[in-house]
């Protein structure tokens, strides 16, 4: 009897490892099958370029340079000339500084100049004329264009995200037959995950009138698996994390909101460079140092890490709109800004999330201009700052030290690294069973080590599907972006889904020894209520650009 028992729990954790494979797998392949509608907004005309260019984005970069939105082959035009792009009020066209200038039916311009249907741009020797959007013929259709068909997801979002309930439901279970009682607690903490699922997906229906929930689902399936692990750990923890997802999916709403008008973004510039700057003053100030980095505020007994709102601030500055992201002075604050605050973290020893905002800078500051020797000389400076940081902070050596050798070290420096291993051996490709792991005991378990523990107690599949995900999102992102409208949805979705890519990349790599251990968090797993915020923020991001929809599309060849 005993025997079909075990058999019988066996059986359930591989069936809940494929069911997460899928769930997860279904996320991503909904995204793949619909597509944006992709049809001229305005178009452009020139009897010098003897063509007719269609114009789908809100903003569009015009010039010599092959990276350009618009190319025109013409030596007259600048490299990067001008920007056209569209705002509430209509369509407006702005000079980049260019050496021949930008002009408006024969009048030169200076900053942004609104044009309409029948107004003539003159760049170097081409002039461009522009149409509404519906007056292109079939050849234009055919050179430029062909229909699709969006497909429908296989599964319904509300069914998808039931699907992902059920999961937590089995995680519950689980928690109960590792325990060998009825868990009332595991079962109270899942009700109040359901609760948040269901309200976010109330809004983002009602409020947003949203028909895809693909990237929201992937977040409370991830939100909901680490809140469910740290059931049997510590059930205060579980609860702030259930609050801290409440705040989050409400900062993710109000993102959304905010960014609707890419030139507020550049309104509030200055405002949120300010305010990031007075948080992580107030960190230095306050700041409690735990594990060798002061980067927490206590505040009532509660933890805060104000890094990681400034996260969502550094890319608000950093992904203006296109045609102030061209000017010198707009970079050289950045660059500035960079600096304070990876300076800042390094101050604070949290040399961790300095290695994310560093890394977001580099992506940064190849998708705004594509200058390669900002970015190399940016890396030297990383190199030399690194070897001052390893130079006269011993603890950070000493990680350095132990990378790669943690097993021959396992009761030493090496002891986090070597159980993790140890213990991701002991849970196989299916788990031990949720709550019944011993990597539980270990220090900061629920937040840098958080990996192991999914894969000792749920099993090696489940764990890799959950990071693979995470770094899919990265990919998923790219595509989305480049059907985005805005240049800023653009550019800002990229860098928040990089900044998971890494912060995903240090965590795991970290806690399994192929990286030195940094003490950054998983996204949406790891126990921390200012990192779930922060997620929630990033992923605002990413949503933005996602303009896909079930109705048939127009796509470029």
């Amino acid at each position: 009897m005993q025997f079909l028992a075990d058999l019988a729990i066996v059986g359930l954790r591989v069936l809940l490892s494929i069911y997460a494979v899928y769930i997860i797998f279904e996320c991503f392949a909904s995204m793949r099958r619909q597509k944006r509608e992709e049809k001229p907004l305005i178009m452009l005309s020139s009897s010098t370029l003897r063509r007719k260019i269609p114009v789908l984005c809100w903003e569009n970069l015009i010039g010599r340079s092959k990276g350009s939105d618009i190319v025109i082959e013409d030596p007259t035009v600048s490299r990067n000339h001008c920007v056209l792009l569209r705002r509430k009020e209509g369509w407006f066209v702005s000079d980049l500084d260019s050496k021949s200038g930008t002009l408006v039916n024969g009048k030169e311009i200076s900053g942004r100049h609104r044009v309409g249907v029948g107004d003539e741009i003159r760049i170097g020797c081409t002039t461009l004329t522009v149409h509404r959007g519906e007056d292109f013929d079939e050849e234009v259709r055919h050179s430029w264009f062909f229909s699709r068909v969006s497909r429908k997801p296989s599964v319904p979002s509300p069914l998808l995200l039931m699907m992902v309930n059920i999961f937590h439901l089995f995680m519950a279970v689980e928690i109960c037959i590792s325990q060998n009682e009825f868990n009332l607690e595991a079962f109270q903490v899942l009700g109040a995950v359901v609760l948040f699922s269901w309200v976010l997906f109330a809004f983002s229906r009602g409020v947003f009138a949203r028909s895809n929930f693909e990237l929201e689902t992937l977040a409370v399936f991830l939100t909901g698996t680490g809140v469910m692990l740290l059931v049997s750990q510590d059930i205060r923890d579980a609860w702030i994390q259930i609050i801290a997802a409440f705040i989050g999916a409400a900062l993710y709403m109000c993102i959304l909101m905010f960014i609707k008008n890419p030139d507020r973004i550049v309104n509030w510039r200055l405002a949120v460079m300010i305010g990031a700057a007075a948080l992580l003053v107030i960190n230095l100030v306050f700041g409690t140092v735990e594990f060798g980095a002061a980067n927490r505020i206590y505040i009532a007994g509660v933890s805060l890490q104000p890094s990681e709102l400034v996260k969502i601030a550094y890319i608000f500055v950093g992904a203006s709109a296109l045609d102030h992201l061209q000017t010198k002075r707009n970079f050289i604050e950045f660059l500035v800004f960079s600096a304070v605050c990876v300076g800042a973290l390094a101050i604070m020893g949290d040399f961790g999330t300095a290695l994310i905002f560093f890394a977001t800078f580099i992506v940064i500051s190849i998708t705004r201009s594509g200058d390669y020797k900002t970015v190399i000389l940016a890396l030297v400076g990383a190199a030399l700052a690194s070897l001052l940081v390893i130079y006269f902070k011993p603890y950070i050596a000493e990680r350095f030290a132990t990378w790669g050798h943690a097993l021959e070290d396992s009761y030493d420096t090496g002891y986090q690294q070597s159980g993790v291993l140890t213990y991701i051996a002991s849970g196989g490709l299916f788990g031990t069973g949720v709550g019944s792991g011993v990597l539980q005991y270990y220090g900061a378990s629920e937040t840098d080590l958080v990996f192991g523990i999914m894969a000792e107690e749920m099993g090696l599949i489940i764990a890799l599907s959950v990071a693979v995900a995470i770094c899919a999102l990265t990919f998923s992102t790219r595509e989305l972006s480049s059907r985005s409208r805005s240049t800023f949805y653009s550019i800002s979705a990229c860098c928040a889904a990089s900044m998971m890519l890494i912060q995903t990349a240090l965590n795991v790599f970290g806690c399994t020894d192929l990286l030195p251990l940094t003490g950054v968090t998983l996204p949406f797993i790891s126990a921390g209520g200012s990192s779930m915020v922060s997620c929630f923020g990033l992923l605002a991001f990413i949503k933005a650009a996602d303009e896909r929809t079930y109705t048939s599309t127009l796509k470029k060849r």
